[in-house]
């Protein structure tokens, strides 16, 4: 899709807003620009909302979806979809404007857990607990990204068995004894999640912590069977 009929899809999906997502955003552009992550080159950023520095409190904002980096997303996937990103690009952003004049830092958090999921699964350095700062979709279970984690705090090591319920059937796993914090890779769910499912056994915070020193987190692929 060329910029102009790209900007044109833009301007149609903005009126289809509810008039008070748009309360205090000065403007919405698209801009020809690509825009890489500025660590992790296969990773663009697709839109952003700045604040405008104004006299009014709290100030406007303009949001600018980036017409390169939908490009080269475009090339390397040929599924791609270009309204439903858009629009996903578009109403992401907006909710950055509406929590950020609310003084709500809950989106900010989630983008700070994206970031360091990509980590995870790039083999870099990441904080072992970064899901808990993404979407709670169950008592106990949280999505980053399409991936699931199942937090589980233990006392001191790994238990004999893990037991998760999915999709209205127990299914469970014998961890193998590695050092704590440990990702438990689950193969086996069925239906199969859209990306991946975790159990994340954890030591329950205690006082003593405070002097210790974190053990990175440890990754097992385990193979689940119902129960």
């Amino acid at each position: 899709m060329d910029l102009r009929d790209f900007r044109a899809m833009v301007d149609r999906m903005v009126t289809e807003m509810p008039p008070k997502y748009l309360d205090g955003v000065f403007a919405i552009e698209v801009s020809p620009k690509t825009v890489r992550h500025p660590v992790y080159p296969s990773v663009f950023t697709m839109g952003e909302c700045i604040p405008v520095e104004a006299a009014e409190d709290p100030p406007p904002s303009r949001v600018v979806l980036y017409h390169g980096s939908f490009q080269e997303l475009a090339r390397e996937r040929r599924d791609f979809d270009w309204r439903a990103e858009a629009w996903e690009t578009l109403t992401h952003e907006l909710r950055h404007h509406l929590e950020w004049r609310a003084r709500s830092g809950e989106l900010d958090a989630y983008d700070w857990a994206a970031e360091q999921n990509f980590r995870r699964q790039e083999g870099q350095p990441y904080d072992p607990l970064f899901y808990l700062s993404g979407e709670r979709v169950a008592d106990g279970v949280y999505c980053v990204d399409d991936d699931l984690f199942f937090d589980r705090e233990v006392k001191r090591s790994a238990p004999e068995r893990v037991e998760i319920e999915w999709h209205g059937q127990t299914f469970r796993s014998e961890p193998p004894p590695r050092p704590l914090p440990l990702y438990l890779a689950l193969d086996g769910l069925d239906p199969a999640p859209v990306g991946e499912a975790f159990v994340v056994l954890r030591r329950k915070p205690g006082v003593l912590d405070l002097f210790r020193r974190a053990h990175p987190p440890t990754t097992e692929r385990v193979r689940v069977r119902r129960g």
